[in-house]
């Protein structure tokens, strides 16, 4: 491996043997390992949108959260609201600071707990892990709430593609295809315990499954031997955009107003105080954001930098691009990016400086691709 990448890594993914098997090559992402290709970038990109493909999102952080004060804590924490949250489903929630900017954005989802004592699992991206739990785990000695990092003890195995649903119930049966887009729950699978959350991260129908390491290289097998194809992170990068998706450091961050970075269903404006509430209800009410976070759709492929400035046709700076890629079901480069309000309409014309070229570029209504998770 390289020197300077084994210098960034300090954690190692439970299935990194696994991964190497297949003929994975890999990079460091915040502090992790992990598997960018298995020898074939388009060939994983299709499975998921004409299959289904088995990433690995185990670097994405995993905390339990429960006691019978945890709902009051947390509500004071996060924008949505907690008191509506049924058990086995799950919400997009995000900690704010004081001024409204993001901490971290989550799912929250509420497990069935046969005590009668709620319990909750927090998932979140890796880069903004550990920001989360200095941010809740000060709250343990102030009442019954109680904070178990489970992350490095287990795998989150993520099947995503029009034949999610089909691969999950063939493997863990038939309850996982009865998961509403919002469902979560805990199923047994050879004498684990597995956690199933069915969302997505590419816009296809997909299901995310935690089980403890001990397991976690079975379950990958299995998932694999009924249809599930490897994919790695270079491909799922490209499916991420197309889909809309945010990612916190690269088009999101701590300057960033929550409702600027199209969190907008992660937010409650009915559920009353928690950190930064008063910042992200004046801007609610006084109409919108300034700018935010939305799609930028190219007429050809373009060699587009993240950091590029966006300019309105008369020349005035509008925005910024933070990520882009070719994609390849639309055969043109996208791009997401912070625009200023009043150049939001969909198919407005804006420049984007490339070099010493203004390149031409429409608004696009995110995400690029409507896949399975929202024809159906």
């Amino acid at each position: 491996m390289n020197q300077v990448i084994e210098q960034l890594v300090t954690n190692r993914l439970p299935l990194e043997k696994s991964h190497e098997q297949l003929g994975a090559s890999f990079s460091e992402q915040d502090g992790w390992l992990v598997p960018t290709s298995y020898g074939d970038v388009p060939a994983e990109y299709r499975a998921v949108r004409e299959n289904a493909g088995l990433i690995d999102l185990s670097p994405r952080g995993r905390v339990r959260v429960s006691g019978s004060e945890a709902i009051m804590f947390l509500n004071g924490l996060i924008t949505n609201d907690m008191k509506t949250l049924a058990e086995n489903h799950w919400m997009s929630a995000v900690f704010p600071n004081v001024q409204g900017r993001i901490i971290a954005a989550v799912r929250v989802a509420r497990l069935a707990d046969e005590s009668a004592i709620p319990s909750f699992l927090l998932d979140t991206e890796a880069s903004t892990h550990a920001r989360l739990l200095k941010t809740i785990e000060r709250f343990t000695m102030a009442g019954d709430f109680r904070v178990n990092d489970i992350t490095n003890d287990t795998a989150l195995l993520s099947i995503q593609g029009i034949n999610a649903a089909a691969i999950a119930t063939k493997v863990l049966g038939a309850a996982v295809s009865e998961l509403p887009r919002d469902g979560a729950s805990e199923v047994e699978w050879q004498q684990s315990s597995v956690i199933v959350m069915r969302a997505t991260h590419t816009s296809e129908d997909g299901f995310d499954l935690i089980v403890d390491n001990a397991h976690a290289a079975a379950l990958w097998q299995a998932l694999s031997e009924a249809g599930a194809k490897p994919v790695g992170y270079d491909a799922l990068e490209t499916l991420r955009i197309e889909a809309g998706i945010g990612r916190y450091g690269r088009d999101m961050d701590e300057t960033n107003v929550v409702t600027e970075a199209n969190l907008d269903d992660a937010v409650s404006y009915t559920k009353g105080c928690y950190i930064g509430q008063e910042i992200i209800a004046r801007i609610k009410y006084r109409g919108h954001v300034a700018k935010k976070l939305t799609g930028l759709l190219f007429e050809k492929e373009e060699a587009i930098e993240a950091g590029a400035s966006i300019r309105s046709v008369e020349g005035k700076i509008i925005g910024r691009v933070t990520t882009t890629v070719l994609s390849p079901k639309l055969g043109r480069t996208i791009a997401l990016g912070y625009v200023r309000y009043e150049h939001l309409d969909p198919g407005t014309r804006l420049l984007v400086v490339s070099g010493a070229d203004e390149v031409a570029a429409t608004i696009n209504e995110l995400p690029f691709d409507r896949g399975s998770w929202y024809q159906s």
